[in-house]
C-alpha cells in the first residue's frame, strides 16, 4: 500500500467532527446525530485536495473523565489517531464558544508533535465568524472559522492543512506520473492517435506511427489493471465477537470491544495485507430485529442501515455466530440477506471455547444441525473459531480469499453445454401445463455472483425444484463454494412459450404415443437428447434433416408411426384414441347407438 498522511480530527464531543469528515471525504461515512457521544471507533476515509492525497481520521469527543467504561476505550481511540496524525484539526463550536472541555481538549494535544490547526465550526454567518476571533486564546495561530454543514470556509481549511502536510513520498509522486500518462494516453486513444489490438490472450495498445514500438512497454504498465482489494464484511447480531475477531485478525485494539451490546456503531474499514492478497476488512454494527431499531434511537437505525451497506459493498460475507446460543431466526434473517445480494458467505461459529464437553463430533452435529435449520446456505462453508483466543481466526480469511476467487470463476459454453446434457439425460425436466420444458444451451453471462442464462423453449415453465436440480449439478462439477448462483431461464428467440391451437391437438391417422410420455413431435423438429424413449421407434430420420441436439430430455420417449400427422405440444393424447377436432383424422365406422363397429 502507499504510505499517505494521515489528518486526525479532535475536539470535545459534538462540535461537529463527524459533519466535517463527511465534507472532507466527500460522502456520508460516519454517522451525524445532534447528540453527544455518537461517534466511538476511529474511522477513516482517503480524501484529496489540489492534487495531494491524505487520509482523514474521525474521533470520538476528548474527555478527561469520561466516567464510563465504553467512552474510556473511546479516548483510548483518539489519542491513538492523535498520535499517528501528521496533522491534526481542533474542532470547537463557534455558538457556544470557548469552554472549559475545550480548554482541555487543547492543553492534551500542546504535547503532540503533529501541527495543529484550529476549525471553529458552525460559523454559518458573519457574526459568528467575528466570535470564532476569541478562540485565538487557545495560542495557535491557524484558526479558520468554518460550517461543515454548509461548506462555508472549509476549502480554506483544506488549503492549510495541504499546506502543513509533509512532502510527497515517492510512491505517492510515482502513482501521480502513472495516472497523468494513462490519462494522456487515453485522450490520444479517443483523438484516433492510438487503437487497442489483440495480442494473444491479453490486450495491448499499438501506436500508429514510428514511435510505437519504442514505447509498448511503459504503454502495458500504465494500463495494466491493478490487483483488486478482497472486501471482507464482518456481520451478525449484536455482541457476537465481530469487533473482537477483527482485533484478532489484526493483531491490536483497532476496534473498541465491550460486552454491552451495540457498542459498535460505524462501519470501520481496515486494509490488511495478508499473503499476497490486499484485503479491507469492514466491522460492523449488530444488525438486530427490525422491531427493536424501529423502537431505538437514530443513531441505532443508522448503524443498521451502514452494516447492510457493507454487506452491498463487500464481496464476501462473514456471518459470526454465536457458538453458545446456536443458529437463531435473526442470524439465518441476516443470511437470507447476504445470498439475495449475491455476496459470497463464510458462516464462522465464534466463542467455541465456551463450550463445555467438546467431542470429536460436535462440530459435525453443528454442522448438521445448521444444514438442516437453513437448507438454503448448503453452499456456504463453515468454521468453528474462538476470536478471544485466535483459535482458527486465519482459516476465515483463508476461507473467504477462496470464496471470492469462487465468485470469479468463469465456466467456458462447451463444457456448461456438456454438463448441462449430461444432467438433462439424467433427469429430464418435469412436465408443465404446456408440456415438458426443453432447454437448448446455457452460458455463462457474469461473475460475482456466477451467472447462467438458460434459453429454453416453455422457460417459464423450469419448476423451481429442477431449477435447484442444475445448481447442485453445476456445483458438483465446477465448485462455486461460499458464493450463491443466479440461473436465468429465457423463452429461445422464435420459439412459442404457448403455442396456438395446443389444447384438443392430437396424433393424425395412425399415430401413438407411450403411456405417460409428452406430446407427440412433429418432423423437422429437434430431437431432444435424453434417455431412449419407451414405445415404438420411428421409422427413420425425419424430413428435411435433424436439428443439434438440444439440453433438455423432455420428451425423449415420444414416437410417431409412419405416415402420422405431426401434432404440436398440448393436452396428452391417448395412444390408441383418434384425437377428435382435429382436420384430416380418420373416423372409424361406427354401428347402431354410435357405437364402435
Amino acid at each position: 500500500m502507499t504510505p499517505l498522511p494521515v489528518v486526525a480530527v479532535v475536539g470535545r464531543p459534538n462540535v461537529g467532527k463527524s459533519t466535517l469528515f463527511n465534507r472532507v471525504v466527500g460522502h456520508r461515512a460516519a454517522i451525524v446525530e445532534d447528540r453527544a457521544r455518537t461517534t466511538r471507533d476511529r474511522i477513516y476515509g482517503d480524501a484529496e485536495w489540489n492534487g495531494r492525497r491524505f487520509i482523514a481520521v474521525d474521533t470520538g469527543g476528548l474527555e478527561i473523565k469520561p466516567g464510563d467504561p465504553i467512552e474510556e476505550k473511546v479516548q483510548e481511540q483518539a489519542r491513538l489517531a492523535i498520535g499517528e496524525a501528521d496533522v491534526i484539526v481542533l474542532v470547537v463550536d463557534s455558538i457556544t464558544g470557548l469552554t472549559p472541555a475545550d480548554i482541555e481538549a487543547a492543553n492534551l494535544l500542546r504535547t503532540a508533535k503533529a501541527p495543529v490547526l484550529v476549525a471553529a465550526n458552525k460559523a454559518d454567518n458573519d457574526k459568528r465568524e467575528l466570535e470564532a476571533a476569541e478562540f485565538y486564546a487557545l495560542g495557535w495561530e491557524e484558526t479558520y472559522p468554518i460550517s461543515a454543514a454548509h461548506g462555508r470556509g472549509v476549502a480554506d481549511l483544506l488549503d492549510a492543512i495541504v499546506w502543513v502536510l509533509p512532502p510527497e513520498s515517492p510512491q505517492e509522486i510515482e502513482r501521480k506520473r502513472r495516472e497523468a500518462q494513462a490519462d494522456l494516453w487515453a485522450r490520444e486513444m479517443v483523438e484516433g492517435k492510438l487503437r487497442r489490438v489483440h495480442r494473444g490472450d491479453s490486450e495491448a495498445i499499438e501506436l500508429e506511427g514510428e514511435e510505437g514500438e519504442g514505447e509498448a512497454d511503459e504503454l502495458d504498465l500504465a494500463f495494466g489493471d491493478e490487483d483488486q482489494k478482497v472486501s471482507i464484511a464482518l456481520v451478525g447480531r449484536p455482541n457476537v465477537g465481530k469487533s473482537s475477531l477483527l482485533n484478532s485478525l489484526l493483531g491490536e485494539d483497532r476496534a473498541i470491544v465491550s460486552e454491552i451490546p451495540g457498542t459498535t456503531r460505524d462501519a470501520i474499514d481496515t486494509h490488511l495485507s495478508w499473503g499476497r492478497s490486499d484485503i479491507v476488512l469492514i466491522d460492523t454494527a449488530g444488525i438486530r430485529r427490525p422491531g427493536k431499531v424501529a423502537s431505538g434511537p437514530a443513531a441505532e437505525r443508522y448503524s443498521t442501515l451502514r452494516a447492510l451497506k457493507a454487506v452491498d459493498r463487500a464481496d464476501v460475507a462473514v456471518l459470526l455466530i454465536d457458538a453458545f446460543d446456536g443458529l437463531t431466526a435473526q442470524d439465518a434473517h441476516i443470511a437470507g440477506f447476504i445470498a439475495e445480494e449475491g455476496r459470497g458467505l463464510v458462516l464462522a461459529l465464534n466463542k467455541w471455547d465456551l463450550l463445555e464437553e467438546k467431542t470429536g463430533r460436535t462440530f459435525d452435529e453443528y454442522t448438521t444441525a445448521i444444514r438442516a435449520d437453513v437448507p438454503f446456505l448448503d453452499f456456504a462453508p463453515i468454521v468453528s473459531i474462538s476470536a478471544k483466543t485466535g483459535q482458527r481466526v486465519g482459516k476465515v480469511l483463508e476461507l473467504a480469499v477462496d470464496v471470492w476467487g469462487e465468485r470469479r470463476k468463469r465456466i467456458s459454453t462447451p463444457e456448461l453445454n456438456t454438463v448441462m446434457r449430461a444432467a438433462a439425460v439424467r433427469q429430464p425436466p418435469p412436465a408443465g401445463k404446456l408440456g415438458p420444458p426443453k432447454i437448448f444451451y446455457a452460458t455463462q453471462v457474469g461473475v460475482a455472483p456466477p451467472t447462467f442464462v438458460f434459453f429454453a423453449r416453455h422457460a417459464n415453465q423450469v419448476h423451481f425444484s429442477y431449477q435447484r436440480f442444475l445448481e447442485n449439478q453445476l456445483r458438483a462439477e465446477f465448485g462455486f463454494d461460499g458464493t450463491p448462483i443466479r440461473l436465468i431461464f429465457r423463452e429461445r428467440a422464435g420459439g412459442r412459450s404457448d403455442p396456438a391451437g395446443a389444447r384438443g391437438r392430437g396424433a393424425g391417422r395412425g399415430g401413438s404415443r407411450s403411456p405417460g410420455r409428452g406430446p407427440v413431435r412433429g418432423a423437422g423438429k429437434p430431437r431432444p437428447v435424453g434417455p431412449p424413449p419407451s414405445g415404438p421407434a420411428s421409422s427413420g430420420p425425419p424430413p428435411g434433416g435433424q436439428r443439434p441436439a438440444s439440453v433438455s430430455g423432455g420428451g425423449a420417449g415420444s414416437s410417431r408411426a409412419p405416415g402420422a400427422r405431426p401434432a404440436s405440444g398440448g393436452r396428452p393424447v391417448p395412444g390408441n384414441k383418434p384425437a377428435r377436432g382435429v382436420a384430416g383424422s380418420a373416423k372409424r365406422p361406427t354401428g347402431r347407438r354410435g357405437r364402435p363397429a
